[in-house]
């Protein structure tokens, strides 16, 4: 699993061997299972996450119903860094929907990391360049959500993540964005007898 997150990372830059040895004896993996609840409305988060493998729902629940804000799959980081920053409770949930492997970033591997960018200041720099593309991805996502109309925001999803069609059940991918079910059902239906 760790050859997974060396890859993620060679994308930005290419490690030493050393460097890999320092990271492999810094990152905590963790397996959770389907259905688990990695933070709960109300708790504050004491970790993040990177997925080696699995997808993982964010979601709020709004007058008794579940609204699904965001899906995520491997190779992609999981935080809610108001919460953990701020020390706040969280306004939302994580839940796993498949089976997970995870790194693990807490306070503790954070206080790692700071002495492993003290011994490879590139490691800094590429922290800041991966966070700027996740912020930036995320800046991305809610403008469109913003401006989209359900259809293309189902359009949309077909062509970057097709999938999550086959990951996760298709209400919640409906929440996501932002329909009931049967509207969901009505969407694909119409686009089935535009072909």
């Amino acid at each position: 699993m760790l050859n997974r997150f060396v890859e993620y990372i060679s994308k930005y830059i290419s490690l030493s061997e050393e460097e890999i040895q320092a990271i492999s004896k810094t990152i905590q993996i963790r397996e959770s299972k389907k259905g688990t609840v990695l933070l709960r409305e109300g708790q504050i988060a004491r970790e993040g996450y990177f997925i080696l493998k699995g997808c993982i729902r964010k979601y709020t629940i709004v007058r008794g119903e579940e609204k699904s804000t965001n899906f995520f799959t491997e190779e992609e980081w999981v935080a809610s860094p108001q919460s953990y920053s701020g020390k706040v409770p969280s306004d939302h949930y994580l839940t796993c929907v498949e089976d997970c492997s995870l790194i693990v970033g807490n306070q503790q591997t954070e206080q790692e990391f700071y002495s492993l960018y003290q011994r490879f200041p590139r490691l800094e720099v590429l922290t800041r360049t991966v966070m700027e593309n996740e912020i930036s991805k995320y800046q991305e996502m809610l403008s469109t959500f913003k401006s989209d109309t359900p259809e293309e925001r189902y359009l949309k999803l077909i062509q970057t993540r097709p999938e999550l069609f086959q990951r996760v059940p298709l209400h919640q991918l409906a929440s996501f964005i932002g329909v009931k079910p049967e509207s969901l059902s009505r969407i694909r239906k119409r686009l089935m007898n535009k072909q």
